[in-house]
């Protein structure tokens, strides 16, 4: 019990410690981000028609849906636990203990969801994040990206090969932070939680 307690208590201590605390939400732009949470995992959604075709070769889209959504979690954790109830212990050990590969999931809105979060950012960086987004996915040797046959939770949604192991300091919500931090975003410092980041986008950072 000791490790878990010490993990749970260093993540809420360190995610109090911002990063780019200067960044200012640009209200007048025309690149809006969404943050959202499952309740547990962050995703973050991008307008679809603000992503340049060439940016992510392979993507399947459709006519009928304008926002696109990424999350980056644990492959087995992804694939056989859809739901909470499915949830086991040894799903959970394996996505939490041990270096796992990734995938990434991809779900596609047709409009905004009353619980996203709104981030309004320049050009620059809304492309700064665009492309930590797309550097996660593994390509094949025309630059497609890779898309898991027959893994969907339902008609919207796939999921792609990803980059990068999955393990105890590198979570989904770390992912999504770090794709913030290095896109000069307000950030935590490091955090394996989802709420500690869209907590930083109250009122306090727009202009």
């Amino acid at each position: 019990m000791v490790l878990p307690l010490a993990y749970l208590i260093i993540g809420l201590i360190i995610f109090y410690i911002t990063v780019n605390s200067d960044f200012k939400q640009d209200l007048k732009s025309d690149y809006t981000v969404y943050l959202h949470t499952n309740g547990v995992h962050l995703d973050i959604t991008f307008d679809k028609n603000r992503i340049p075709e060439d940016s992510i070769l392979g993507l399947f889209t459709t006519a009928e849906n304008q926002y696109i959504s990424f999350g980056w979690r644990e492959e087995n954790f992804y694939l056989n636990t859809p739901e909470w109830k499915d949830l086991t212990f040894k799903n959970a050990f394996k996505a939490i203990l041990m270096r796992s590969p990734s995938l990434m999931h991809v779900t596609r809105y047709n409009t905004v969801q009353p619980d996203w979060t709104p981030i309004h950012l320049n050009q620059k960086q809304y492309n700064k994040l665009l492309r930590e987004i797309t550097q996660t996915f593994q390509k094949d040797a025309e630059n497609h990206v890779i898309l898991l046959e027959d893994a969907s939770y339902s008609s919207i949604d796939e999921f792609y090969r990803a980059k990068g192991s999955y393990h105890l300091f590198n979570t989904c919500n770390t992912w999504v932070n770090r794709a913030f931090k290095n896109s000069g975003l307000r950030a935590c410092l490091w955090t394996p939680f989802d709420f500690p980041l869209i907590d930083k986008y109250g009122q306090q950072t727009l202009n």
